[in-house]
């Protein structure tokens, strides 16, 4: 299993680097001159040159990305033109409310999406799979922005059982932070009414990211459900005579599941990339705010600073869904 895993590392190194590539080159050629909108719209151009030369900005293209990689080794992501702060200081602090939300995203969507799956495929052609047929391509295809305002207006402004945005009311304090995930250091802090409030203003944004995950791994579990139940060795248990359920749960289950490991590291790089929408509906401050502020200011290293978090985490996911086959699968590991 260990050489299994530096495969997989070794593999990552080019896509990485590949990665700062891309993301440099776009964000130097895309238009715009965002030190003259730092410096503001009274600033001279000898106050505006003095700026490019503090950040660095009116050196050559290869020695700018030099330095923005010798910097990324050192744990340094460039400072924002905006905040005059360091980006990775800001991403410290706005990634753990993304983390959190496209988690409970996630998990809502694992938990029922693959039970959800294995029913479908037991009952396939019946009511209950073509319901859930409806009730996938409804989820897959209506945009999460516009689920995201029909939750709150039906949630939050009509039967107001829960908050229309945010993480917590403005006049709660935080807990200590711990992890930066207000559920859990509301947990570790023992303070069981703040743990509430953060629930439930994490509900809707969660449920309008999760059900677009949900369908598509419902389906495909269906799918992978159906063509296992066909193998020639649920045939023979069947014919042995053993329980339908313990076959769904000991033979089918967890050959099926292997196939929706694939969407499930997928729709995790994609839930990151795509809150922007979700996190601006519902006032969520996140990574997606704070690439919108960056990219409506032109200010393009934090853009690219999470970009790179995201694509980093993009592949850490993929390397636990590969490390995860391995388990299921022992066959993988020599391939």
């Amino acid at each position: 299993m260990l050489q299994f895993i530096l495969r997989r590392l070794l593999m990552l190194i080019p896509v990485i680097i590949g990665l700062t590539i891309i993301m440099f080159a776009i964000a130097r050629l895309l238009p715009g001159d965002p030190v003259g909108l730092a410096a503001g719209p009274n600033a001279t151009q000898a106050e505006i040159a003095a700026l490019a030369a503090e950040y660095g900005l009116d050196q050559p293209i290869w020695v700018q990305y030099w330095h923005y990689v010798t910097g990324l080794l050192h744990g340094d992501l460039g400072t924002s033109l905006l905040t005059r702060r360091p980006v990775a200081t800001d991403i410290a602090a706005y990634l753990p409310a993304t983390l959190e939300l496209v988690l409970a995203a996630m998990a809502i969507a694992i938990v029922i999406g693959i039970p959800l799956g294995l029913v479908t495929a037991v009952w396939r052609n019946k009511w209950p799979d073509y319901l859930s047929q409806i009730a996938a391509i409804g989820a897959i295809s209506m945009p999460r922005f516009f689920l995201g305002l029909l939750l709150q207006l039906c949630f939050a402004m009509w039967l107001m059982w829960l908050p229309l945005g945010g993480r917590l009311p403005i006049i709660v304090i935080p807990p200590p932070t711990i992890t930066g995930f207000l559920t859990i250091d509301s947990l570790l802090a023992g303070e069981w009414s703040t743990f509430t409030l953060a629930l439930r203003h994490l509900a809707l944004p969660a449920i309008a990211m999760s059900l677009s995950p949900l369908a598509t791994i419902m389906r495909m579990m269906r799918s992978s459900t159906i063509e296992v139940m066909q193998q020639d060795y649920v045939m023979t248990a069947r014919a042995l005579g053993l329980a339908p359920r313990l076959i769904i749960t000991k033979y089918v289950a967890r050959n099926a599941v292997s196939a929706t490991l694939t969407v499930i590291g997928l729709y995790f790089g994609w839930l990151l990339g795509g809150t922007v929408l979700v996190e601006t509906v519902f006032d969520w401050p996140g990574l997606g705010l704070y690439a919108t502020k960056a990219i409506v200011s032109q200010d393009m290293m934090p853009v690219i600073g999470v970009a790179l978090v995201i694509g980093l985490m993009f592949v850490i996911a993929n390397l636990i869904i590969d490390v995860l086959y391995g388990i299921i699968n022992p066959k993988v590991r020599y391939s």
